[in-house]
């Protein structure tokens, strides 16, 4: 497994964000660093997200920090020079994955399928997003889509439906890596600028698994 992948799993969760507004940046990273999160991903939904990416690799280097919603050739070539420390897809594109994989860029594609994984395992990518992770089945799901899998040791990140009342059945899992935790910092949460909740979510989580 990559170091970077290894230093994600002590952690358990990535605050997977959306940011609309790059004034929003220091005290977001502020707020989640002093909580305890260590790991985002920062999905590329918004205009300001590349922007926000460079700033924050800038600023924070503490921080590990991800692309989300990689899902076109510039955005590829986009995290390769911001020097992400890997990229994430909803799903699996095989035109996606050759470019990650020529560039040495630690991707993982999004899964909820057996064809999914073997698309993903012709690329060498042993760590995927199972996404929409709830709506496709959850644990047991993944579980048995994984199955005809097991002798390759494969790990995942589920992301879609998670919260803090469901969280603990992934972490349970040994197939599970981290999850993505979208409701550690919402959209609406970051936009509202209530960093007190984001704080009290993120602490939240991390006492789950003391």
């Amino acid at each position: 497994m990559h170091e970077v992948f290894k230093k994600i799993k002590k952690h358990k969760i990535i605050a997977v964000l959306e940011i609309d507004s790059l004034e929003y940046i220091t005290p977001l990273c502020e707020t989640l660093l002093s909580s305890g999160i260590n790991v985002i991903e920062l999905a590329l939904r918004t205009e300001v997200a590349q922007k926000a990416t460079e700033l924050i690799i800038k600023k924070f280097p503490q921080l590990i920090v991800g692309l989300g919603t990689v899902i076109n050739e510039d955005q590829v070539k986009f995290a390769i020079n911001s020097g992400v420390s890997f990229a994430v897809a909803p799903g699996c594109n095989p035109k996606i994955l050759d470019l990650a994989k020529k560039n040495n860029l630690l991707f993982s594609p999004g899964i909820c399928s057996p064809t999914d994984i073997e698309i993903s395992l012709d690329y060498g990518c042993d760590v995927l997003k199972f996404f929409p992770a709830e709506h496709c089945g959850g644990v047991q799901y993944l579980q048995s889509i994984n199955n005809p899998y097991k002798h390759l040791n494969l790990n995942y990140i589920p992301l879609g439906g998670i919260n803090i009342s469901n969280v603990k059945n992934y972490l349970n899992s040994d197939l599970v890596l981290a999850v993505g935790g979208s409701w550690l910092a919402s959209k609406h949460l970051i936009n509202s600028k209530k960093w007190q909740v984001i704080s009290s979510n993120c602490k939240e989580f991390n006492s789950l698994i003391l």
